[in-house]
């Protein structure tokens, strides 16, 4: 009689048989599926690859106008005008602040059905350097406030006209930037295809370190971003609260107003948000919570950020430990993506409503980044969504509309294999590389999108600073 015993360790007569079977659990895929690239040749039959060129606005359009009209509510209205003088800046500027209304704009265009999850606002602005649990930088997408599964071609799209836009703020030529364009399209369809030869796990954790110079052909960045990088190892929590913060008779430290950027909160609105970490705590692993426990709040201010995110609440939080080292954690208000409303128009399923929009936030960028924030969680303050995050965590960003014509391509060919590498996270890289091919098909349809899109958008701007010009919007430039 053959023992359990052999079989386990592979001795008795049913060994082999047992060596043979295939498991079926929960989570695992049944089998590897080796047919992925082929899978994504076939999707070219349904959507051909040239298709992603075009762009018609839609009949029933909203104006620039309206669709900021449209994205202000909910916000501080006194903070409005800011937002307004900020996207009013630039075309580039306004289409930082307009990802709801490209999002309108893309649901009318071709789609393979691929999902992945969607960084939302993957303009060329929104990557950057940032450290790690050590304090070792990383670049990667660094904003996912807009964060939602959907459409791949959707964040591909809006960095190709980023980078167009960029382009044509820089002074660079048209066939410059619309090279750039597509380059970022070319990097991401080569990294795909990289990671699709990879063991799952080895393309799950390729990191972007100094190797993605080389990996992208961007040579001419190198300097660019070691000057960044230099820069961003002391852009710190210490920084920050050194420059903003005084310590009281009582030994306490405070954060110092500048209004409007840094500004003091009444008493039991700071209180409530002190009070909210207790619940953030909870969203942490156990290891952080013990590390949090070694502090204690000190202060909380409200801070203006971003462009898209003028407007919203968001605050800063002093922390110090027991030898008076400061940590400061930022508590932004996290609203529904503005992508949300226009999935279903593209024939993308929309998932269940999401109970807690910080919480989609902090997994959405889990998702897509190999290394993130070890202190990312969420909390509510009054009812509204929050999450939250180390503040200045060394940040460090490359401003596209800052480089020279020529470092357009090289920052091009890093953003496209970045946001390669974070959609592969969540959609096969084996059939996005089989659908995104070896030609330069894909490539040249994106750069003609993102031209016309750009042109779009400069007409939008253009309507902007009309209506601040008129009154209709108003707007405090250079904040």
């Amino acid at each position: 009689m053959t023992q359990l015993t052999d079989v386990v360790d592979g001795t008795g007569p049913d060994a082999g048989a047992a060596h043979r079977r295939r498991f079926a659990v929960a989570g695992f895929a049944p089998r590897h599926d080796g047919r992925a690239r082929e899978r994504g040749k076939e999707l070219r039959g349904r959507v051909p690859r040239e298709a992603h060129a075009r762009f018609t606005p839609a009949a029933d359009r909203p104006t620039a106008v309206e669709a900021i009209e449209t994205s202000n509510a909910g916000r501080l209205g006194g903070l409005v005008p800011i937002r307004v003088g900020r996207m009013a800046a630039t075309p580039f500027a306004f289409l930082r602040g307009s990802a709801g209304l490209m999002a309108a704009d893309l649901a009318g265009t071709p789609v393979t059905g691929v999902s992945a999850q969607l960084c939302g606002d993957a303009h060329a602005a929104n990557f950057g350097l940032y450290g790690d649990a050590r304090g070792q930088l990383v670049m990667d997408i660094n904003d996912f406030d807009e964060t939602v599964p959907g459409p791949w071609e959707w964040d591909l799209k809006r960095l190709a006209t980023s980078l167009v836009l960029a382009g044509r703020e820089i002074g660079a030529s048209e066939t410059t930037a619309r090279r750039a364009a597509a380059h970022a399209a070319g990097s991401y369809r080569r990294t795909m295809r990289t990671l699709g030869r990879l063991p799952a796990l080895d393309a799950w954790n390729a990191v972007a370190d100094e190797r993605l110079v080389s990996f992208a052909k961007a040579h001419d960045l190198a300097e660019v971003l070691q000057k960044v990088g230099a820069k961003a190892l002391g852009n710190t929590s210490a920084r920050f609260a050194a420059k903003n913060t005084v310590r009281e008779a009582d030994g306490s430290w405070r954060f110092t107003a500048a209004p409007p950027v840094l500004a003091e909160l009444p008493y039991a609105l700071a209180a409530a948000v002190a009070e909210s970490l207790g619940r953030y705590v909870a969203t942490v692993p156990a290891e952080v919570r013990t590390l949090l426990s070694r502090h204690q709040v000190q202060d909380v201010a409200f801070r203006v950020v971003g462009t898209g995110s003028v407007g919203t609440r968001s605050y800063v939080v002093l922390l110090t430990d027991h030898r008076d080292q400061p940590l400061v954690l930022q508590v932004k208000e996290a609203r529904p993506s503005a992508l949300l409303p226009y999935l279903a128009r593209a024939g993308h399923p929309v998932a269940e409503p999401e109970q807690h929009e910080g919480r989609r936030v902090v997994l959405g960028q889990k998702h897509m980044q190999v290394v993130s924030d070890t202190l990312l969680g969420w909390t509510s303050v009054h009812g509204r969504p929050f999450q939250v995050r180390q503040f200045r965590n060394r940040k460090g960003s490359v401003d596209p509309a800052a480089l020279l014509p020529g470092q357009l391509d090289d920052y091009a060919r890093i953003t496209g294999a970045l946001l390669a590498r974070a959609h592969a996270h969540t959609a096969d890289p084996g059939l996005l590389a089989g659908y995104c091919g070896k030609s330069e098909a894909l490539d040249e349809a994106i750069a003609a999108f993102a031209v016309a899109y750009a042109d779009r958008t400069e007409a939008d701007h253009a309507d902007l600073v009309a209506a601040v010009r008129s009154g209709r919007l108003p707007s405090e430039p250079g904040v």
